[in-house]
């Protein structure tokens, strides 16, 4: 089995967006590959928006999961929040064994899973439970996300130390230009990040309309994750 969870440093900095491409990616490697989204909040129609993006980027549909269709969204609710608080408002509970239950249908039917995350690293399921711990006791590693911006640095920063202190193996950092700012800014943050933590930069992701020309530019960041799993492969 293998798994990565695409985590990101707040909310909107594309996660979805690196999940639905790095699935692509690995797809087109001859991997049998899924992707899953645990707690999906925000979706007003009752299923994940999320999932819909990552089988578009993989050139699929919902036909053709559906055997999988539970287990890829095992939690989706309309109040675009917090797990905690838009499931307490629908008066449900968000049970760790179900996720962790649904996550090993998919792991041992496919060769692959790409979980993502829900908001940033810290995001509470319940007034105990962060989604983090989740992927802590599953042993997945970490594919962090980050918007680069002015103040993404300090972002970066405390979501690697989040990581490290729970002894999470954080794999690198994904940065996304999402929006305009000063060049000068968008060339240092990946350097300073690097030079402070040593963290793996596996690449930032340009600004692009379509999705074909997103996924061009995200090919090469998707080489070096793919390399850096294949060197960390158990043998």
């Amino acid at each position: 089995m293998r798994a990565i969870f695409v985590a990101g440093t707040d909310t909107g900095v594309g996660k979805t967006v690196v999940a639905g491409c790095l699935a692509r990616y690995l797809s087109q490697k001859g991997l049998r590959v899924i992707t899953q989204k645990w707690v999906e909040t925000g979706s007003s129609q009752g299923i994940s928006q999320d999932i819909d993006f990552h089988l578009k980027m993989m050139g699929k549909d919902r036909d053709d999961i559906r055997d999988y269709q539970d287990a890829v969204a095992p939690y989706v609710f309309s109040l675009a929040s917090s797990p905690h608080l838009a499931s307490r408002l629908e008066h449900k509970s968000i049970r760790c064994n179900r996720i962790k239950k649904s996550f090993g249908a998919l792991s041992s039917s496919f060769d692959f899973v790409v979980v993502e995350g829900a908001g940033g690293v810290l995001v509470p399921i319940d007034p105990k439970h962060l989604l983090i711990d989740v992927a802590k006791d599953l042993g997945l590693p970490v594919l962090l996300v980050a918007e680069n911006r002015l103040g993404g640095i300090n972002q970066v920063l405390l979501a690697l130390e989040a990581l490290r202190s729970r002894k999470i193996k954080a794999l690198g950092v994904v940065f996304n230009n999402l929006k305009s700012c000063d060049a000068k800014i968008l060339e240092d943050n990946p350097r300073i990040i690097k030079s402070l933590t040593g963290a793996r930069i596996f690449g930032v992701l340009p600004k692009a309309k379509a999705h074909e020309e997103l996924y061009k530019r995200f090919v090469p960041i998707a080489e070096k994750i793919y390399k850096n799993l294949r060197c960390n492969k158990p043998k």
